[in-house]
């Protein structure tokens, strides 16, 4: 494969305001999910900038964050410019965060193309990634089109939202019919096996104007704020005006401010694309996924990960241990997770993992905050 080079329309825009509860207590407000070495040495969200630097260099990289984690980005991702990294007053989902950043774009370069990327993700292959991506700029700059990076699908997955693909377009990808939210077990199943559905990564790729666009039509009041925000960006009231009209924003997402109503068009009417890709994706949104992670990338002994100072598994198989500096023994268990923070212990099932985000509610109500 050949490298990826350069498109200097296209803007990378990352979406790192997530707290990733379901990897606590390991993930915290000030060192989330996405600043975390889960994946080798570079935090997820080093990472993801690594794999796009090849395609924009770091000037035309955006961040959107929160205040909570603004300063620990900055420090990861030293080359860029501190303004482009934006922390959101308070969290509104996806369609403000991801809003804000095309209507700033709009104002500096009115053919940007923005590439919408979270900051958790797994990449096994970054130059088919790469290669995938351009196909999706291409086809977003070639008018009012919409590109969602569709996954091909290796099982009936129910963490994730579906897209259901009809016809073929000329540039290779698919038409889009629906997004389908996260299915039951069966419905997944049936997904599968149709074989027109694949999973959203949550990876969309459109012009700044497209966006600005979509959102004036669908989310009016929203897009009339995030306007007036964008052009108060670099003056010295820009603070002042971010934290008095974000929070007025409508908390909902891209899929459901956007896609959702646009599919409701009609393949053949909605612009919609789907780019179907393989490229070793994972979205790791759980210990459970990290485990299944580690175990197919290294052929775990017993598929046991265990990180700790050293360890010991008798009759044992299948379990997560995070203890760092502890030695760890196994003995006659099965299917646990086990991580140790200094002032937490988690311990639960590969199977109920998904819940852990529940004990990050509890500690938020019970107003635990050094805990979260």
């Amino acid at each position: 494969m050949t490298e990826t080079k350069p498109n200097f329309s296209f803007y990378p825009v990352i979406l790192a305001g997530g707290r990733g509860t379901r990897f606590w207590p390991l993930s915290r407000k000030r060192n989330a999910k996405q600043m975390l070495a889960l994946d080798g040495k570079d935090s997820m969200m080093q990472q993801a900038v690594a794999r796009l630097l090849p395609m924009a260099p770091a000037r035309r990289f955006w961040v959107i964050t929160n205040e909570d984690l603004r300063l620990a980005v900055g420090k990861q991702l030293p080359k860029l410019p501190k303004g482009q990294i934006v922390a959101e007053p308070v969290g509104r989902n996806t369609a403000p965060a991801i809003g804000l950043a095309a209507f700033l774009l709009l104002r500096e370069n009115p053919d940007a193309v923005i590439g919408m990327f979270p900051s958790d993700h797994v990449i096994a292959q970054p130059e088919r990634y790469r290669e995938t991506l351009e196909r999706a700029i291409r086809i977003a700059e070639a008018g009012e089109n919409i590109v969602v990076l569709g996954i091909k699908p290796h099982r009936a997955e129910t963490g994730y939202g579906y897209i259901e693909a009809g016809n073929e377009h000329a540039s290779g990808a698919k038409r889009v019919r629906r997004f389908t939210e996260k299915p039951d077990a069966q419905k997944a199943a049936e997904f599968v096996r149709a074989g027109n559905y694949y999973w959203n990564s949550g990876m969309f790729v459109w012009s700044a104007r497209t966006l600005t666009n979509a959102l004036r039509e669908y989310l009016p009041k929203t897009a009339a704020l995030l306007e007036q925000i964008a052009e108060a960006y670099g003056t010295r009231k820009f603070a002042e005006v971010f934290r008095k009209l974000y929070p007025k924003c409508e908390n909902i997402s891209i899929d459901y401010a956007v896609l959702e109503p646009r599919s409701a068009k009609g393949e053949s009417s909605s612009n919609l694309f789907c780019l179907p890709a393989d490229f070793g994706w994972n979205d790791l949104g759980s210990w459970t996924a990290l485990h299944e992670h580690h175990n197919m990338k290294n052929e775990l002994e017993h598929h046991n990960m265990i990180a700790a100072e050293g360890s010991y598994a008798l009759n044992s198989t299948n379990n997560f241990v995070r203890a760092p500096g502890k030695f760890v023994s196994l003995v006659g268990v099965h299917d646990l997770v086990v991580v140790e923070t200094e002032d937490a212990l988690l311990i639960t099932t590969l199977e109920k993992a998904q819940d852990v985000g529940k004990v990050v509610k509890h500690l938020d109500e019970k107003k635990l905050a050094k805990l979260t």
